[in-house]
């Protein structure tokens, strides 16, 4: 292990004694310390101790392009020669934020106007939710506060967009959710569908669940809604036929704007540029972040359509400034990222291509697995797939959560040199590997996933409960 000069201690004591980790288990990983990333080439990275390992997660569902893209590297060293920062207040801007602005809503479409930028989807979905505060209260509409999410679904850590993530670890001991925020069911194919309902039926059900949420809450309460178009942290849950159909009708009735969290989903992860595009969703509001730089630089943004900003710009006068940014709001360098990464995007038809390899991924993945005494269900859209393990296949039975299995079953891969990402709140793994991942890639995946679920079976197999 490499020893910083100025330390006389390796890399793990340091991290030990200086780093809070996100998203991590403390008194385990006090104990067993860090595995340092030294560095990465398209699917693959490298520790400091030399194991090579295939990143089937893409880092957080982010690194669409890949890793050790150099020309993203060289358009930042560019613009941080030429300008490494400048605010974007008072109608100060920079042609690389100005520009990349233009380039986000050609590819969205679906009515986007305008492109706040910030600097991570927590923040994007802070400011999307103050955007609707601002919007109803423009137009004689105070009341029209509250904010619906989904149970399981995944907007962030901030104490706004936290609160929106239906997931009890992020408001354990937060004190989440803030009042505003109300949570309505998910669309659960595996776990929620009854067997003799249809798909169409079983999203008239949920957007049925939804409407008598906004009814009970009031609806002169209730200013939107929010949903990825896959959701992905909660169990890469794909929305059955017909779902988005169906709440946006709900939504119309009942005058609540529709927020398209499209963190995971946007530049070209479901084989569209966005997944409002791949389910026919009908955004007031967009939320971007992850593959806009491909995680090369940290930047976000919020997409607002027409019809919000006509209200926005129509009150201007009585306003006067706009009283929301952030010191880092189209950061130059960052959108320089951004506009090599779209480069990199386009030019290689990364989009496209997630549409093709993602097919032959799904179903390679499917034909291993679907059948294997410990696999539940094997879902996904693209280049996003869960694989979700249960303990008895016949009457789909979860482990018990106190068994851990996704921390378990991501060291079992990690020994095979693949990394993928257990979610938490259930007994799912979730594979977002890059757009650029070939075909002998997806291949390995499955061999190395294969050898790792092996050991696993012969661990529940050797005392039945695959226990501690």
């Amino acid at each position: 292990m490499a020893l910083d000069p100025t330390h006389n201690q390796s890399l793990v004591e340091l991290d030990r004694q200086a780093f809070l980790h996100p998203y991590t288990a403390l008194g385990d990983h006090h104990r067993d310390g860090v595995r340092v990333v030294a560095e990465g080439e398209g699917c693959w990275i490298r520790d400091l101790d030399g194991a090579r390992y295939l990143d089937a997660t893409a880092g957080l569902w982010c690194v669409n392009v890949g890793h050790g893209r150099a020309e993203i590297a060289d358009a930042i060293q560019a613009q941080a020669k030429k300008l490494a920062f400048y605010h974007s207040f008072s109608s100060m801007g920079n042609e690389p934020s100005i520009r990349l602005a233009d380039r986000i809503l050609r590819h969205a479409g679906l009515g986007m106007s305008k492109v706040f930028f910030g600097s991570s989807g927590s923040d994007a979905n802070d400011t999307n939710v103050k955007l609707v505060w601002y919007y109803n209260g423009l137009r004689g509409k105070p009341d029209k506060v509250k904010i619906i999410s989904r149970e399981r679904g995944y907007h962030g850590v901030t104490v706004a967009s936290g609160s929106l993530t239906g997931i009890p670890l992020i408001h354990k001991g937060f004190n989440l959710p803030i009042r505003e925020v109300k949570h309505t069911t998910c669309p659960d194919l595996y776990r929620g569908k009854p067997a003799s309902m249809s798909e169409l039926a079983y999203s008239k059900k949920l957007a049925g669940d939804l409407d008598e949420l906004i009814r009970r809450e009031g609806p002169e309460t209730v200013g939107a809604f929010i949903a990825e178009p896959v959701m992905g942290t909660g169990g890469v849950l794909v929305p059955p036929e017909g779902y988005f159909e169906a709440i946006q009708e709900v939504l119309d009735r009942h005058d609540v704007l529709m927020i398209a969290d499209e963190v995971i989903c946007g530049f070209g992860r479901l084989g569209t540029w966005f997944g409002s595009h791949r389910y026919h969703v009908r955004p007031d509001l967009m939320t971007c972040a992850k593959g806009l730089t491909s995680a090369y630089l940290p930047m976000s943004a919020s997409l607002v359509h027409e019809r919000i900003w006509r209200v926005l710009l129509d009150h201007a006068p009585e306003m006067g400034v706009f009283g929301h940014g952030f010191t880092y709001s189209a950061h130059p360098v960052c959108a320089a990222a951004a506009m090599a990464n779209l480069d990199i995007i386009e030019r290689e038809g990364l989009v496209e291509r997630a549409a093709t390899i993602g097919a032959l991924f799904q179903a390679r993945m499917r034909d291993a697995f679907s059948e294997h005494p410990l696999v539940g269900d094997v879902r996904g859209e693209g280049l996003i797939l869960g694989v979700e393990l249960v303990a008895d296949k016949a009457d789909r039975m979860p482990f018990p959560l106190d068994r851990r299995v996704p921390a378990r079953m991501m060291k079992l891969c990690l020994e095979e040199g693949l990394i993928l990402r257990g979610l938490p709140g259930g007994n799912t793994l979730a594979f977002s590997p890059p757009l650029i991942i070939r075909e002998a890639e997806v291949d390995q995946i499955v061999a190395r996933f294969g050898r790792a679920l092996a050991k696993a079976e012969a661990a529940f197999r050797a005392d039945g409960t695959w226990s501690a």
